[in-house]
């Protein structure tokens, strides 16, 4: 009895060291936490055409792993550097006049006022502008620096995951406590959403940058191919997304006199570019991966909090996972079965 006794001691306190340690690792590497999730990403994406390569035909595993990372950071590299190149004069042109940019936001914002007798702009407000234009590119450069970072450990963790799939997935059926056929279901499960959010989010961004499009077309917005470009590349950034585009692009149009195309602009964009983000997205990941529209949007309420970015992908899957684990708690431990006799 004591025996017992003192070996539930031991296991309680390596419990409590091993969740400590667990913490701090997470406390100390949760800035590399995004990268993680995309790893896992890149992963469930690439699996079943990795092991058809390298198992089915006895592919090199190193260089069949490689070839994925290339062509993965081909696809995130084009549309930065697109981008870059794109945003590069309108920003330097954004720090050279903020003095003009501020007489138009002010002129903006006097024209409000006369319509809706609303106050938009005051000099506490400008002020704030300028200081947020000056942060500009500190901020900018800080982010980019975390992003790099994060895409480093990403291709880092991804090319391990790859070259080690088959101990790795060894392991984690190991060590989760469920049956075999539920481990099953939880995998099956988690390919299907993530590929869903994976696959869906840019093909919405291609659809948001398309409609965008069209609407600078109509109302006379120069340059409109890029600036569609543009907003479909914000509209994977959560929160802002496209109205960091569009919202600069009405203000100029009227600060150059063309208020009607400005009132049009506006309204199109708030009504229709903003919008079609949702439609697409409780549509096209029904369809992708069969994801309830319900769980998508509850997931993106949490997963955006938690994760930013990758929230679009992993915040639902949380969601299905408690409900998923909520059904296998059922029939691992026979709650469902002894509700199902109670009820008869």
């Amino acid at each position: 009895m004591e025996d017992n006794f003192n070996h539930r001691i031991r296991q309680v306190l390596l419990l409590l060291v091993l969740i400590g340690l667990a913490l701090l690792l997470f406390k100390e590497l949760y800035v590399f936490f995004p990268g993680f999730l995309g790893a896992i990403t890149l992963y469930i994406l690439c699996r079943g055409s990795y092991i058809r390569l390298t198992e089915g035909k006895k592919r090199n595993k190193s260089w069949i792993a490689l070839l994925f990372i290339i062509g993965f950071l081909l696809c995130i590299a084009l549309p930065i550097y697109l981008s870059i190149r794109l945003l590069s004069p309108r920003i330097d042109a954004l720090i050279s006049n903020q003095q003009e940019i501020l007489n138009v936001v002010k002129s903006f914002g006097m024209q409000i006022q006369e319509w809706t007798g609303q106050e938009l702009f005051n000099e506490n407000n400008l002020q704030a502008l300028q200081k947020a234009i000056a942060g500009f590119i500190p901020s900018l450069l800080n982010s980019t620096a975390s992003f790099l970072a994060n895409l480093i450990m990403l291709l880092f963790m991804a090319y391990f995951m790859l070259t080690n799939s088959g101990g790795m997935e060894r392991a984690l059926r190991h060590l989760i406590p469920l049956r075999p056929d539920n481990i099953g279901i939880l995998a099956g499960e988690t390919k299907s959403m993530v590929k869903a959010n994976a696959i869906g989010i840019p093909l919405i961004s291609v659809i948001q940058g398309t409609v965008a499009f069209i609407g600078y077309w109509i109302f006379g917005v120069g340059d409109n191919v890029m600036w569609g470009f543009l907003t479909g590349v914000f509209a994977f950034f959560p929160i802002l997304g496209t109205m960091v585009i569009w919202i600069p692009l009405v203000v100029y149009l009227y600060s150059i006199g063309k208020t009607g195309p400005a009132i049009g602009l506006a309204a199109y964009s708030a009504i229709i570019t903003g919008n079609i983000d949702y439609l697409a997205r409780i549509t096209l990941l029904k369809k992708i991966g069969n994801v309830h529209p319900l769980i998508t949007v509850l997931g993106l309420i949490v997963g955006l909090k938690l994760f930013g970015f990758w929230g679009f992908i992993f915040g639902p899957l949380i969601v299905s996972y408690f409900l998923l684990l909520l059904k296998i708690y059922g029939t691992e431990f026979g709650w469902m079965e002894g509700s199902e006799e109670a009820r008869g």
